[in-house]
């Protein structure tokens, strides 16, 4: 009769030490990049990178960052991407009541598997880099206008 009290006890407290949502959805999603036009190169201020666009990286959810875009003749792109409870973060939150508890809570809360990386797909257009202004672009102010003694 101990060891099934033992057996069960311990049962019950291996399923309270995990939480809901990293069981079921992980601390880590695929963060995917597409931009217009493709063929770019993203790297994150939190040192992951993938190329060409469109393309994906396995990151970490609970981590907020910013991804940079760069194409050669194109201007640099940089957005903030945030980590965010998310629907499916929401289910394990509430599965935790049930089953888990206060401490399946904390670890899901802790490890960020309640979380989701917004946006999600990112999705950029680049702008090209603008020429150098020539005479004819130059503002009327910069231009020089003959006058009647010239």
């Amino acid at each position: 009769m101990k060891a099934v009290m033992f057996a069960a006890s311990a049962i019950v407290l291996s399923a309270s030490l995990a939480g809901c949502a990293t069981v079921v959805r992980g601390t880590s999603t695929e963060f995917k990049v597409v931009s217009t036009p493709p063929g770019a190169s993203v790297r994150t201020s939190t040192g992951f990178a993938c190329s060409p666009t469109p393309c994906s990286i396995k990151l970490p959810r609970k981590a907020e960052f910013d991804a940079t875009v760069t194409l050669a003749g194109y201007k640099a792109q940089t957005v903030h991407v945030r980590s965010v409870v998310g629907g499916g973060g929401a289910a394990g939150f509430a599965g935790n009541m049930v089953a888990g508890g206060l401490v399946g809570m904390a670890v899901d809360g802790a490890d960020g598997a309640m979380n989701d990386l917004k946006p999600n797909p990112l999705s950029v257009t680049l702008q090209p880099e603008s020429a150098a202004p020539t005479a004819s672009s130059a503002s009327p102010a910069e231009q020089s206008t003959p006058t009647a003694s010239q």
